[in-house]
């Protein structure tokens, strides 16, 4: 039998494939975005998890080395405080995506990897997008955005730069991380401004420029990485997989983003009953 399929097709296809497979009693690992729309989606989820079946979504940024190790850095509360995510995401045309646009094909990295970083959900979103490709989707897109804990949030995605970048820097209390996705190098930039026990100054105690770090952090393949979390997972072992339903709250985000760009209003996205 088949331990399990990856499903690596075109974005609108992945509703029809992933339920064939769940019909077969097969896992998946679907690549990202999980489906085209937040319905076909949303059917995903409940075709998998009725059959108890091990599925997920290939959010591939999860397993960069530099985004592991600013995780890691987060839960442990080295930043304090955070108080801003900013990522940008640009590159050359890519002349293999013909059937949707910047945000469900690039911008859904940055929405998964910020809400999976910080551990929150996204309660507001607002986006302007342009399109210059002649084609009917949309070839870049600005938002902004507001977490469940307040944390501001900004993405900048395109495919109309010949700069190809990958950034994400977190801002907080003590400092700003910058996490460089295309060579996996994490770097931290201290808020220099003299700690005090003095709670009056405390609070008012500024920003200044302090000390560089670049970490030294193992870089080991992405993709064999989530390959090897997915294969513990259909084997029963503990794995860090990114589930359906936080693949569903992806794709909802999405959709609120179009939502906004098109009607130029700042939309909630639809929360989830359960949680992953």
């Amino acid at each position: 039998g088949i331990d399990y399929a990856v499903v690596a097709c075109p974005t609108g296809l992945h509703e029809e494939v992933g339920l064939q497979l769940a019909d077969a009693g097969v896992c998946a690992l679907i690549e990202k975005p999980l489906a085209d729309t937040v319905e076909g989606a949303r059917r995903l989820v409940e075709a998998f998890e009725s059959r108890d079946l091990v599925a997920g979504v290939g959010h591939i940024e999860r397993c960069n080395p530099a985004l592991l190790s600013l995780r890691s850095r987060l839960e442990a509360g080295e930043l304090g405080d955070v108080y801003q995510v900013v990522t940008r995401r640009q590159g050359p045309f890519p002349h293999r995506i013909a059937d949707v646009g910047v945000v469900k094909d690039l911008a859904t990295h940055d929405i998964d990897l910020t809400g999976w970083v910080t551990g929150q959900t996204y309660t507001s979103i607002a986006a302007h997008t342009v399109s210059k490709s002649g084609r009917p989707h949309e070839d870049m897109v600005s938002a902004v955005g507001q977490l469940s804990d307040g944390t501001m949030v900004n993405h900048l995605v395109n495919w109309l730069s010949p700069l190809k970048e990958r950034f994400t820097s977190v801002t907080g209390e003590r400092g700003c991380f910058i996490a460089d996705t295309l060579t996996a190098d994490l770097t931290f930039h201290s808020n220099a401004a003299v700690t005090t026990e003095w709670e009056a100054l405390r609070a008012f105690r500024g920003v200044s420029e302090g000390d560089m770090i670049r970490y030294a952090i193992p870089k080991r393949e992405p993709l064999l990485v989530e390959h090897e979390l997915f294969r513990d997972a259909v084997q029963g072992k503990p794995a860090d997989i990114c589930t359906l339903r936080q693949g569903l709250r992806t794709v909802e985000v999405a959709a609120a983003v179009i939502e906004s760009a098109t009607r130029g209003v700042t939309v909630q996205p639809a929360a989830m009953s359960t949680t992953a």
